[in-house]
């Protein structure tokens, strides 16, 4: 059976436009990236606690230019580390257990942390606003982070959000004398393949 010219020049055309429909799509490096959580302490003897950084490892997503610009990503909540340097190893590792623990993450229930936007909005050069939906702890709600293009295919950005808005009590320590921020900082540098 032989294909008019017709249908094989329509087939080309839909080849070519699917494919420009991925064309800007990237996906997330996960070893050249990096997300962090800073998290603070508050209380009458906080001076004596240690702030804490957490590494978050990314383990996938992808990242959209263009009309319809987007952004995803997961993170293994499972893999989570303290990164505090001055603290101890025993401490980093006591705030580590109680962080992943069903107290706060509770990552046996909850292994996944995943953002996916709703928009993006430029607010400068290489600057953008980006509101989407976090899935945290089970539950999911709107955030918004502010980005920033730090090089070809480079982003940097933070957010703030606090953790009962997703069902997590902040840990509290000497009858509150020593107590978790519910407020928190993330911090990213995300690299494009």
């Amino acid at each position: 059976m032989r294909r008019s010219p017709a249908r094989i020049f329509s087939a080309a055309i839909l080849v070519v436009l699917s494919a420009g429909a991925h064309a800007g799509e990237r996906t997330i490096d996960p070893a050249a990236s990096t997300l962090n959580v800073k998290v603070s302490k508050t209380g009458l003897f906080s001076a004596f606690a240690h702030n804490h950084d957490i590494s978050a490892p990314i383990t996938s997503g992808t990242v959209s230019d263009g009309d319809s610009a987007s952004v995803k990503f997961v993170v293994n909540a499972r893999g989570m580390k303290v990164l505090d340097a001055e603290a101890s190893a025993s401490t980093r590792a006591e705030v580590e257990h109680n962080m992943l623990s069903d107290q706060v993450l509770d990552t046996l229930r909850y292994p996944e942390i995943a953002f996916e936007s709703t928009g993006v909005q430029p607010v400068g050069a290489g600057a953008y606003m980006v509101s989407g939906s976090l899935t945290l702890h089970g539950q999911t709600h709107p955030v918004r982070v502010a980005v920033r293009q730090s090089g070809s295919g480079k982003y940097e950005g933070s957010a703030k959000l606090k953790q009962t808005t997703f069902g997590i009590q902040p840990i509290s320590i000497g009858g509150g004398a020593v107590k978790v921020k519910d407020e928190i900082d993330i911090v990213f540098n995300i690299v494009l393949r």
